[in-house]
């Protein structure tokens, strides 16, 4: 398996990549950041390039893979929704297109995030943006896609959040996770299970193109 990854240095991106490159099915990964901060490792290939908006310049090494699993995401807080719009469902749709035109028989996963709204009509303006983006997404010409709506993410394996509040918070929480997993089995998950479940969908799919953190946990095979 040939696989894409945006948003490799985020952590969320940081849990997928651990995982594709132990996995013994995933020949490579082609890395597209805009900062040089990933490990070496023989299957991994990175490419500095600044706006993933526009992959044009780039476009003749995008062909020939498996799957893209994109991983970037903004925090809404305190944005705009024309800019969150942009950063989110105008990039998100742009890398899509591309890579669809290119790569008909990928799969498509994209990690959105629980209370996603669908209809795009409800009261939340990140949730609207993100139900925007899935729906775009899901009539895209790609072999299969998947989206990806955790609630909570523990990170684990040393990976941490850029955010340094966010950060702060994981600290305050990991004594707790074991028991949130139990009290909130659906509602919980972990940066390894997320990669673990893209692969996994990515091999052997999902009878829903909709994974919510219960549906993550079940395919990731912990």
């Amino acid at each position: 398996m040939k696989v894409v990854l945006f948003g490799a240095t985020g952590m969320v991106g940081q849990g997928v990549l651990r995982e594709c490159l132990l996995d013994p099915d995933v020949e490579s990964v082609f890395a597209i950041v805009r900062n040089p901060s990933l490990p070496q490792h023989n299957k991994l290939r990175e490419i500095i390039y600044q706006d993933v908006s526009d992959l044009s310049a780039i476009e003749d090494r995008l062909s020939g893979y498996d799957a893209c699993f994109f991983c970037l995401g903004v925090s809404a807080v305190a944005m705009k929704e024309e800019v969150y719009k942009r950063l989110t469902y105008d990039l998100t749709v742009s890398v899509a297109r591309t890579l669809a035109t290119l790569n008909p028989t990928m799969t498509f996963i994209y990690v959105s995030g629980a209370g996603t709204d669908s209809t795009e009509h409800g009261r939340l303006m990140w949730a609207r943006v993100k139900g925007k983006t899935e729906n775009s997404l899901l009539q895209m010409g790609f072999k299969a896609v998947y989206l990806f709506r955790p609630a909570y993410i523990q990170p684990l394996h040393g990976i941490r959040t850029k955010t340094r509040w966010y950060g702060a918070a994981y600290a305050v929480m990991k004594p707790f996770y074991p028991l949130l997993k139990v009290v909130f089995p659906n509602y919980v998950t972990t940066t390894e299970c997320i990669g673990r479940a893209m692969l996994n969908v990515t091999k052997r799919g999902f009878p829903n193109p909709v994974l919510e953190s219960r549906d993550i946990n079940r395919t990731c095979g912990n």
